[in-house]
């Protein structure tokens, strides 16, 4: 019988797969020398351990340990503190959809804790950030232009801790980011206004502008709206309606651009290009300004 030829693979091919094979032998044995170290410890050690790497700062770590103590003891008051300090390592560690589930894991087994009050604060907080890294970060894009469904979780969690928890040392702080998410979603009403103006919606505009003043009254875009009405009715050609609407304006906001004839500055029309753009609102520019 004639011997068959052994198949060998070209140096490079053959390094390549060595150096492919070492580094994942040494990722496995990595992750499972760090387990197996952890595998028995007794409950007080494992949180010390993690509650050390929260003091450092080192966030992954926490969170790592502290799951492998829930998982060993999966009753108990360390358990209890454990999975609270998992929900705020995630939280540090930006990793808000694991926090958000963390808690509500957290608020179903112990509806009743007397920390109760801080994890919807907390998760407040997480949904509050949710996406919003990715969105301003990579896209530059302003918070009120992203889905607001989680921004209008976290405005309901801060609520439960304002109405629900009156004497918890959250509250002025929930009460704050309430006000701050209600201009965002104001902002983000007056966003679509002005679309809808800048394509001769008129009607559309008007619908929205005075949703902005009946829903969110007192929001920093209340004298956009305002101005969106007088403008609107303007085009409409019903003068009475958009003289009122101005006279409102004067006494609210005398210094409104709009009163000057420099509301809205609508984008250069090449920014529609961009398919992440959206519209720029004038309202951003206008208030940045405002703020300096």
């Amino acid at each position: 019988m004639a011997h068959r030829p052994r198949f060998a693979l070209p140096a490079p091919l053959r390094l390549a797969a060595l150096l492919l094979a070492a580094a994942f032998l040494a990722t496995g044995c990595g992750r499972n020398s760090k387990e197996d170290a952890d595998e028995g410890l007794p409950v007080t050690e494992l949180y010390d351990k993690a509650h050390k790497r929260m003091q450092a700062g080192n966030w992954s770590e926490a969170e790592r340990v502290f799951k492998r103590l829930v998982a060993q003891y999966p009753y108990g008051p360390y358990t209890e503190q454990a999975l609270m300090e998992t929900a705020y390592a995630q939280f540090k560690a930006g990793k808000h959809e694991d926090a958000v589930s963390t808690i509500d894991r957290f608020i179903r087994t112990y509806p009743t804790h007397r920390n109760i009050a801080y994890f919807y604060y907390l998760r407040g907080l997480a949904n509050s950030n949710r996406d919003a890294v990715f969105l301003q970060r990579v896209w530059s894009l302003d918070p009120s232009r992203r889905d607001l469904a989680s921004p209008q979780q976290a405005y309901d969690d801060f609520s439960r801790v304002v109405q629900r928890y009156p004497n918890s040392r959250y509250v002025d702080d929930a009460r704050q980011r309430m006000v701050e998410l209600r201009n965002m979603f104001a902002r983000h009403e007056m966003d679509t206004a002005l679309y809808y103006m800048r394509r001769g919606a008129w009607l559309s505009a008007v619908s929205r502008a005075q949703y902005i003043l009946e829903t969110y009254p007192q929001s920093e875009f209340q004298n956009d709206a305002i101005a969106a009405l007088a403008e609107s009715y303007r085009q409409l050609d019903n003068q009475t309606l958009s003289a009122d609407a101005i006279r409102v304006l004067r006494l609210n906001d005398p210094q409104h651009p709009y009163l000057h004839g420099d509301w809205p500055d609508y984008p250069w029309a090449v920014r529609k290009l961009n398919p992440f753009a959206g519209e720029k609102s004038p309202t951003g520019q206008r208030n940045a300004t405002r703020d300096r």
